[in-house]
């Protein structure tokens, strides 16, 4: 009796030694995360995504100076307002204007809370990968998804995709703790996560699909009554996220600029557009290659799924198979969304968990020799290698090109207009990429893009005369502008620079304009008002 209960005791001991050094691991790899992410927190929102970062940080500003209703989300590049746009749930915005109005505008705290929801990512989905592989498995996925490029470059971006991953993930984790354990807790948490996380990004809906499989499965099982209570949960979810997001419709169709956020949609350009052009798979293999994955990651992606079947021995068939499901959405999500996807590449942050489920897989193939348990020295070292290729060959090598501070013009043309204007004047200001709001936001000022944006028109090209286009700066005068500003590199979609095709602007602005400021960046007119 006394050797059983010594056998037990140790037993016991060895499993929580081991359940420690599984958290610390766990730790670890956060602090990697954090680490990989915070090193761009500083940084101003000048970045490759700085268009889509601008927007984003006014409506955040705009809650905090104007009105906190988080229903009527406004940006500040399309005059005195008000500019109510019809656009995601506005969660992150929302928690980064209350951060402002407790410790100040700062532009990096809006990186910092997407960062720390990037974190909540990386928790979750090693606890999910725990639930439904085990814990090896857990490590390889939650370091993969810790150093994916892309995943690093949106989770320290001032955009909404980290929350809505964040919290799609956490929801489907605790939907599957209910899947396997029942209970009510797991189902109401995990049911309201994944409404949140689809209402703070619609593409995160692509998830979803890994909701209706398990129930799917549940019906099959003849497990009907949690079939109905999760497919409930579920209907009561979406309702709340279609009914938003038939608002935002309504909002963005009812006021100035008339914008709905996002556009490219195979419901926009038809079905036969999408199958002409392929999909736009040539852009999306190109976004892969340079910056989404990189050769090394997609390679460790690659042999993970052809390495998947052997998880299928032993185990429950329904839950290996959730990474192919989430796949599958995602995939059915950018065959939604090809042209908006291939444009605005960070809709597509969803796919991000799967792939890292993928390339997790494909590092435990790599290390552990046909064997059940890695535990040689061979198996470590080759493991130790793998992740420092991955490290040194993926993440190191891809994640500084698109942290350049390509728009770093816009910064300075910005900050001069905010210490030249008075609080109430309105800007004009055009940044290097044309139609980014950036130098508007770092003017602290309301105004408008060059040539003005709304609607459906194409606000990143010029105009072709110069004529019209002195018509619509006029217009712009007599609806209130008072400054205008360039930067010296500011292009078009069409690679046109703005100081050789809009020379009759120049003119027009040393005739009616006085220039102000002038340095190697930007130059400023100021407007005097019209006559």
């Amino acid at each position: 009796m006394a050797y059983l209960m010594a056998v037990e005791s140790n037993s016991s001991a060895a499993v929580d030694h081991k359940r420690s050094v599984d958290w610390i691991i766990l730790a670890l790899i956060v602090v990697l995360a954090g680490c990989l992410r915070g090193w761009y927190v500083p940084q101003p929102l000048v970045d490759v995504f700085s268009w889509r970062q601008a927007s984003t940080a006014m409506i955040a500003d705009n809650f905090r100076l104007g009105s906190w209703n988080i229903f009527f989300p406004e940006v500040s590049w399309t005059g005195p307002g008000p500019s109510y746009q019809g656009r995601e749930f506005q969660l992150f915005t929302y928690i980064v204007a209350i951060l402002h109005a407790v410790f100040g505008w700062h532009d990096w705290i809006g990186r910092l809370v997407a960062t720390l929801f990037g974190l909540v990512t990386v928790f979750s989905v090693h606890r999910l990968a725990a639930l439904i592989w085990d814990e090896r498995h857990a490590h390889a996925v939650a370091f993969s998804y810790a150093v994916m490029p892309a995943a690093i470059i949106i989770d320290s971006s001032f955009l909404p995709d980290p929350a809505m991953l964040a919290l799609i993930t956490l929801g489907l984790w605790l939907f599957v703790r209910h899947w396997i354990y029942g209970g009510w807790r797991d189902l109401l948490l995990g049911a309201s996560a994944f409404t949140l996380g689809a209402l703070t990004k619609l593409p995160g809906l692509g998830a979803g699909l890994v909701v209706a499989w398990l129930i799917v499965v549940w019906l099959a099982r003849g497990e009907i009554r949690p079939a109905i209570r999760a497919a409930i949960a579920a209907i009561a979810g979406m309702i709340l996220v279609f009914s938003y997001y038939a608002w935002a419709v309504h909002l963005g169709n009812s006021y100035p600029p008339y914008h709905v956020a996002g556009d490219g949609y195979v419901w926009d350009w038809g079905l036969s557009r999408f199958w002409e052009e392929r999909f736009f798979i040539d852009d999306l293999w190109g976004m892969w290659v340079w910056w989404y994955f990189g050769y090394v990651i997609m390679a460790m992606i690659a042999l993970g799924f052809w390495t998947i079947p052997p998880l299928f021995e032993g185990r429950d068939g329904a839950l290996v198979a959730v990474p192919l499901v989430w796949l599958v959405g995602g995939i059915l999500v950018y065959l939604a969304g090809a042209r908006e996807i291939s444009n605005n590449p960070w809709n597509l942050h969803v796919l991000h968990v799967p792939a890292a489920f993928l390339c997790g897989r494909g590092i435990i193939a790599l290390t552990q020799s046909n064997r059940v348990k890695s535990s040689s020295v061979g198996d470590r070292f080759r493991l130790v290698v793998i992740l420092s290729v991955m490290l040194t060959a993926g993440t190191f090598a891809v994640v500084p090109n698109l942290k350049k501070s390509e728009n770093e013009n816009a910064l300075y043309l910005g900050r001069s207009l905010d210490r030249l204007a008075e609080p109430d004047d309105l800007v004009i200001a055009i940044s290097p990429q044309v139609g980014d709001p950036v130098a508007i936001y770092y003017s602290r000022r309301r105004g408008w893009v060059f040539p003005p944006g709304g609607g459906d028109t194409d606000w990143a090209s010029f105009v072709d005369d110069d004529n019209t286009a002195i018509t619509q700066l006029e217009d712009l005068r007599h609806q209130g502008a008072r400054w205008f500003g360039v930067t010296w590199n500011a292009r078009d979609s069409e690679d046109r620079s703005f100081f050789v095709h809009h020379t009759g602007i120049i003119e027009h602005l040393e005739a009616t304009g006085t220039r102000v400021d002038a340095t190697e960046t930007h130059v400023i007119y100021r407007l005097d008002p019209p006559s």
